[in-house]
Parts: structure tokens; C-alpha cells; sequence
């Protein structure tokens, strides 16, 4: 147990930003956190579904990630992701008929609204983590399946779903999925890896085929339909990057 806090406190040390990151950084990171929750929040009062704005927000925020990790490594991907918390727990702190908290919180999970903010909020904390620590960079494949993968099930499902099935969920809360937003996030994963594969330097071009697109992209959707309710946001960054690194290692 020693071993492994060592292990993540080495991590947070080796990638704690510069000072300058945290003057520059920091204030920059805060602002558009906000400004992605705002715009999702603005949606919601236009009268878009929860559905669509919780996931406008995510899409956001998972695509910065991305992007950071692309140009500018671990250390500003451990800066946004401390603003956006501080974004986050200030909608929660807010509350039900702030704009803010309205973007998030599904009118469905009444009455743990709040606890299905913060469970994938620290699902995505976890995802990021464990793919970090375990993958490296490579973990900008885990990034933007869940980005644009899970950023797409529910949508689809809010607006094509049909065919529903049950998922476990750890409260009392009945959550379910459909198999018309399993099959989007199986599209949005395959474009996903595509992109992250034309992104990322260690992932050599000659690994990739259509097949193991294909592969992933499917291992990427059972893990988003399998998945408790709130816990999807780490099974969909863990699941690819690992099976990304397998294939280039």
C-alpha cells in the first residue's frame, strides 16, 4: 500500500506544473471551465435537454484534455484537470436552479442529482490517472474515446433510443441505456482511435488496421454498456489506452 502512494505521489510530483504554468495556466484553465459550463448551462435555459447539455460540457472538457496532452504533456493535463474541479464543485456547491448545476444534473437520478455530478467527476479522475501512470501519453486515446465515444451515447440514446436495457447503478436510482447509444459510442470510438492514432508520435501507423480499430472501438462500447451507472467516464479512458499500449508494445 506504501508502495503504491509513493507511486502516485511520485507522479504528482514529477508532473506539477512550473510556476509560471500555475501564473499563466491556472487562470486560463479556470476561465474555461467556467466558460463550458456556462455555454451548457445557457443551452439548458434555451430548453435543451439535460441529455444533450451534460455531454456538450463533457465533450468540452474531455477535448481540452486531449488537445493538452497533444501539445503540452501530463503537467497541463494535471493543471486544467485541478481548475475544472474547482468549476465543478462550484456548480455543486451553487445547487439545484443555479445555471451551472442545471447543466449537469439530470432530472432522472432525482434524488442523488448531485452525487451523479460528482461520481463521474472522480470516475474521470480515476480513468485519467490510471491511464497516465500506467500508459503515458498514450492515454490521449483514453481521452478522446471518452470525450467523443461516451460523449455521443447518451445523446443518441435521448434522441434514437428505443431498445433499452438495465445497467447497474450504486444507488437507488434505475439507470438505463439503449442499444441505439451503444451503437454511437461504437462509431464515435472507432473515429476516436483514428484520430488519436494520427496524433500521438508512439502510435506507429503500421500497428493500425481497420480491424483493430474496429476491435477497440467495440471493447470501448461493451465497457460504456457494462459499466455501473456514473463509472463509465473510467472504464472508456482505462480499456482503450490499455489495449492501444498492448498492441504497440
Amino acid at each position: 500500500m506504501n508502495g503504491f502512494i509513493n507511486h502516485v505521489l511520485g507522479f504528482f510530483i514529477a508532473n506539477f506544473p512550473s510556476w509560471e504554468a500555475l501564473a499563466i495556466g491556472g487562470p486560463l484553465g479556470l476561465a474555461w471551465s467556467f466558460t463550458a459550463l456556462w455555454f451548457a448551462g445557457r443551452l439548458k435555459q434555451r430548453g435543451v435537454r439535460t441529455g444533450y447539455t451534460r455531454k456538450v460540457f463533457h465533450f468540452l472538457i474531455f477535448s481540452t484534455v486531449a488537445v493538452l496532452q497533444w501539445r503540452l504533456g501530463t503537467p497541463a493535463v494535471c493543471l486544467f484537470g485541478g481548475m475544472c474541479t474547482l468549476a465543478v464543485f462550484f456548480a455543486v456547491w451553487r445547487g439545484p436552479g443555479n445555471m451551472l448545476y442545471e447543466a449537469m444534473a439530470r432530472e432522472k437520478d432525482e434524488p442523488h442529482r448531485s452525487f451523479f455530478i460528482l461520481v463521474p467527476y472522480f470516475t474521470t479522475l480515476v480513468g485519467g490517472l490510471v491511464s497516465n501512470m500506467l500508459f503515458g501519453p498514450i492515454a490521449v486515446a483514453g481521452y478522446l474515446v471518452t470525450g467523443l465515444g461516451d460523449a455521443i451515447g447518451e445523446p443518441a440514446g435521448t434522441r434514437f433510443g428505443k431498445h433499452h436495457y438495465r445497467v447497474r447503478s450504486l444507488s437507488s436510482v434505475p439507470a438505463t441505456r439503449s442499444l441505439e447509444g451503444s451503437a454511437a459510442v461504437f462509431v464515435m470510438s472507432f473515429v476516436a482511435l483514428a484520430i488519436a492514432a494520427s496524433l500521438s508520435p508512439l502510435i506507429v501507423p503500421g500497428h493500425w488496421g481497420v480491424f483493430k480499430l474496429l476491435t477497440i472501438a467495440g471493447a470501448s462500447a461493451v465497457a460504456e454498456a457494462v459499466s455501473p451507472h456514473g463509472w463509465d467516464n473510467a472504464t472508456m479512458q482505462i480499456v482503450p489506452t490499455a489495449m492501444v499500449w498492448s498492441w504497440i508494445t
